[in-house]
């Protein structure tokens, strides 16, 4: 299985390769690393890394001015972590049809310009993203059972703020995905962590 950390943005759909959200692909997300370091152990050490373009967390983490500052930031940024990472970098994903990126990544976005419809949050537990859904975030909560517990709580609250902020609403409904290639007893055990943080 090919497994791609990219941006848990609802426009991001790959076509080739699982997706493993991660707000702004883990630009400034502190504690990436050590989430990276995570998902190694639990999917091996050949994941890709993706940015995706129209990036509102890199956008406002670097106070840039537009999108195409933002789009240009994003490709820089997300190729450097990675090889701080030992990731293996795809590419940027464009609003286009389906593109082959590098590593056999093949993706691109399909929300409206400027927009976003997403009004629900999805955490992934057993494999990445395994539905695409136009109308929820993505944010990988697959490694959770392989962090402690401070890292979790940081990680996935300051993920779930952001998205609710982007939505402009109070809360946001979250939902669980609990199939994909890592089995149910590995889906039940970042489950139990999730609810053990109060998570959900």
């Amino acid at each position: 299985m090919l497994y791609v950390i990219s941006c848990g943005d609802e426009g991001v759909q790959l076509n080739e390769g699982t997706r493993l959200g991660v707000v702004g692909s883990g630009f400034k997300l502190e504690g990436f690393s050590e989430v990276a370091s995570a998902m190694k152990r639990v999917f091996g050490d050949e994941l890709r890394i993706a940015a995706a373009e129209e990036n509102d967390w890199i956008r406002e983490k670097l106070e840039l001015a537009n999108w195409e500052q933002t789009n240009a930031s994003a490709q820089q940024r997300i190729e450097a972590l990675a090889d701080q990472n030992s990731l293996l970098y795809a590419g940027i994903i464009p609003f286009a049809d389906p593109q082959a990126l590098a590593h056999d990544v093949r993706a691109h976005m399909v929300r409206p310009h400027g927009i976003h419809i997403a009004n629900k949050i999805k955490l992934t537990l057993g494999g990445g993203e395994q539905t695409y859904n136009l109308g929820c975030y993505i944010i990988s909560a697959d490694w959770v059972s392989e962090a402690d517990d401070a890292l979790v709580k940081r990680v996935i609250s300051e993920q779930i703020a952001f998205y609710t902020k982007l939505s402009k609403r109070d809360s946001l409904p979250i939902e669980l995905e609990l199939a994909g290639e890592l089995g149910d007893e590995r889906a039940q055990a970042n489950k139990a962590k999730l609810e053990q943080l109060g998570l959900v």
